[in-house]
């Protein structure tokens, strides 16, 4: 890769936000008689825009580039307007985000000379891989900018395993006192193609039996449970090698069950409205242009807050309070993707912390997936909120360091729950008369040696 050095005296954003070199102070002088316009950030958003488009277009549907080592085929994601700059006379700055036909994620950094509406691209550099970049700016001792190669970079420190975790997961739950016979459904885990489960052990006080829920292909644990019960403890032990997630394909997904509105997850009025406002303003007119405007848009709009109703996973709850936990960020991302006719289906699980190799679990996760360019897209939105370095890494990764307990919203089975169908389900449900109980559960972990 090749590095560049900048004559132009420029302020340094954060470390790992994308570099913008800020404004040249110096100013050729008009003649008396032409009062030059004055270029706008809006200018250079215009120019970087036709520029992509236009070469889009050139590129049968791809932003074509190419550097030492590689060609790459890209589709614009976003444009990052806050770090657009004009760097003096005819020069700017620009930072977007582009994917790749597998769905990795570029930060690319774009110099530009020329006038509005008549600007050419001088240079174009690779600067993040999902966040990770490549390089980062340094300022010489005559005050000459130039960037510098990282190596090595890594998101581990903030909570990020990537490739391969393998890990020892526990899933305790202790059966509360109950006067009256009670029903409980405790997710099971269950392989697919980026999670190999073993089941090693299930201890419980009772025979149990597994359901299948058919609607998601999630299996659950289901006890019918007696008084004398009270106080004990139902323990799994699981074996969990995970891969990191990123998009895949799915040629024909059920659109329509993932298109679907419900009373916690609803679809149109506001929130196609919310939508639609967000995405014109953000110019965006590409499903996975839409997706990360609305990914952006609850990541600066909300607040990651366990205050008032938070954790029922209701998004007009997220929607009006503008706070919750991880349910109501996705379960907001959900009702707004869907409303503009993107699919979107959600998931919850444990996160297992990557700082340690042992030790208790901070309770469940969840995230969510959208689909467009004919691949699922993970998002992990409320992750993103809390760690804005790794806000693009979670726009169409999960890290390898978690474990899916059950996928999907409102969960029908049989038996089932006399309330109804179980909103989501990664705690257990246990429902004794006609009342359901909060049942204390806790999860913790050993890493296994790589």
């Amino acid at each position: 890769m090749q590095f560049v050095r900048l004559n132009t005296i420029f302020l340094l954003t954060a470390l790992f936000a994308c570099h913008s070199p800020a404004g040249d102070t110096s100013k050729d002088s008009p003649p008396a008689d032409i009062k030059p316009k004055k270029v706008t950030i809006t200018d250079v958003e215009a120019g970087i825009r036709t520029y992509i488009k236009n070469k889009t277009n050139e590129g049968n549907g791809y932003f074509h580039f190419r550097n030492d080592t590689a060609a790459f085929r890209l589709k614009l994601v976003r444009v990052h307007t806050e770090y657009l700059s004009v760097l003096g006379p005819q020069r700017f700055f620009a930072c977007v985000d582009l994917a790749d036909v597998k769905g990795d994620v570029y930060d690319v950094d774009f110099f530009l000379e020329g006038k509005p509406g008549d600007m050419a691209v001088t240079q174009t550099t690779l600067h993040k891989l999902n966040g990770k970049p490549y390089y980062t700016w340094k300022q010489d001792t005559n005050k000459t900018w130039y960037t510098v190669p990282v190596k090595n970079a890594s998101n581990r420190l903030l909570g990020v395993i990537e490739k391969i975790d393998s890990f020892e997961f526990r899933y305790e739950a202790n059966i509360p006192a109950i006067d009256e016979p009670g029903r409980m459904w405790i997710p099971l885990a269950q392989s697919d193609h980026y999670q190999y489960v073993q089941i090693r052990s299930i201890e419980a006080p009772v025979a149990y039996k597994t359901l299948q829920e058919n609607a998601y292909g999630n299996t659950i644990l289901f006890l019918e449970l007696l008084p004398e019960h009270s106080g004990q403890k139902v323990a799994i032990i699981y074996d969990i090698k995970r891969r990191e997630k990123g998009p895949y394909e799915d040629p024909s997904p059920d659109q329509e069950r993932y298109l679907g509105g419900s009373a916690l997850l609803p679809v149109g009025g506001r929130f196609g409205k919310i939508a639609v406002d967000v995405i014109t303003k953000k110019e965006a007119d590409t499903k996975l242009m839409q997706a990360r405007a609305l990914y952006d848009y609850i990541i600066d709009d909300m607040r990651y807050a366990k205050q008032g109703k938070y954790g029922t996973g209701d998004a007009n709850f997220a929607c009006d309070s503008r706070s919750g936990n991880c349910t109501e960020f996705h379960s907001f991302f959900i009702s707004l993707v869907r409303s503009i006719g993107i699919p979107a289906r959600f998931a919850i699980g444990a996160a297992i912390p990557s700082e340690r190799n042992e030790g208790g679990v901070n309770g469940y996760h969840c995230w969510a997936e959208f689909y467009a360019d004919g691949k699922w897209w993970p998002v992990d939105i409320s992750e993103g909120n809390k760690y804005a370095a790794l806000a693009t890494y979670y726009f169409g990764h999960h890290p390898a360091n978690r474990i899916e307990l059950s996928k999907g919203r409102d969960l029908q089975i049989e038996p089932g729950p006399g309330s109804g169908p179980i909103k989501f389900l990664a705690y257990p449900v246990l429902e004794s008369g006609v009342d359901e109980q909060v049942v204390p559960t806790s999860f913790s972990f050993t890493r296994k040696a790589s």
